[in-house]
């Protein structure tokens, strides 16, 4: 029984089943089914033994449309399964169809949940689980960077991990997802900003050369710099004894970034972000129009906010 609507986990798990199963008979048959070409008495009839012998993984998709009839079918297998016949019931999860979920439960039928990842935190714990599958190790702010850069597709976000651990040889770091993905304005930005907020010039002016180099547009790499500098005032600034979800409303940041400010926050004293925010604020204004090299502006503005840390 597969629970759930991720649909790339969904997959994953249809073929896991459909592998052990051909690992003890390579000619097992896989059949999918759909409630909409089924009618009552298909199930019994291709779970009944063949003259012909041979394994089979019968998958019905959608399996909360089935029905009443065929939902009886299902679970009447179920209660005496036959030892070549392995039968996968994928259910999107929800109400609808709930008698299936229920019965099939009641009878221990392996269950294997596939929910939508759809918090931060879920989608930093899949790419990690990605990248160890593959057979590498990542950082959860380069993890968190490469969400940044893919975005929040599952399928795409497995081929990255994927490719990032063939290209680097297994340690993904920020660095490895800057040079693979520097083209795109979020990650270039974001790196070139937490690089400065944590007091690493060199990397931070080598990170903004590259960004500079791919055609990252000056006012995002500024934009990203006053997003760093801003989130270690805000968090600064929060009530003493303040945490948690009551914290990240009051700010309006999610738990996980908080954290990370946090931790940036201490190599800052209250007058250092105060030099910081002076100084995104005055690029801000040079790289509109009030700066002869964009680029000199930017290096100096990276430079005296490593400067104000401290």
């Amino acid at each position: 029984m597969i629970v759930g609507d991720e649909e790339l986990l969904v997959e994953r798990a249809i073929g896991e089943v459909a592998a052990s199963v051909r690992a003890r008979d390579p000619d097992a048959e896989v059949i999918d089914l759909a409630p909409g070409g089924l009618e009552p008495g298909r199930i019994s009839e291709l779970t009944s033994p063949s003259l012909f012998g041979g394994g089979k993984v019968l998958v019905i998709r959608s399996a909360q449309d089935l029905g009443k009839d065929l939902t009886a079918e299902v679970l009447k297998y179920a209660r005496d399964p036959a030892d070549d016949v392995v039968l996968v019931a994928v259910h999107h999860g929800g109400a609808k169809g709930k008698a299936l979920v229920d019965g099939l439960t009641k009878l221990k039928a392996r269950k294997i949940a596939c929910p939508k990842v759809t918090k931060m935190g879920e989608r930093v714990d899949f790419v990690r689980a990605e990248i160890r599958r593959s057979g590498g190790k990542i950082s959860p702010d380069a993890a968190r960077g490469l969400l940044d850069a893919v975005g929040n597709d599952l399928r795409e976000l497995a081929a990255a991990c994927s490719q990032l651990v063939a290209d680097t040889g297994g340690k993904v770091d920020d660095a490895a997802v800057a040079r693979y993905y520097r083209g795109r304005a979020e990650v270039s930005g974001f790196t070139v900003a937490d690089k400065a907020i944590d007091g690493h010039l060199a990397e931070a002016l080598e990170q903004l050369r590259w960004a500079l180099a791919t055609g990252v547009a000056p006012v995002l790499i500024v934009s990203a710099l006053a997003q760093g500098v801003r989130g270690l005032a805000k968090v600064g600034g929060a009530p003493r004894g303040a945490r948690g979800a009551a914290l990240a409303k009051d700010l309006g940041m999610p738990p996980w970034k908080i954290e990370r400010v946090q931790k940036q926050l201490r190599g800052w004293s209250g007058d250092g972000v105060a030099r910081a925010l002076t100084a995104v604020a005055e690029a801000d204004a040079q790289v509109k129009g009030g700066a002869a090299d964009p680029a000199y502006a930017l290096e100096k503005t990276v430079a005296d906010i490593v400067a104000a840390r401290g």
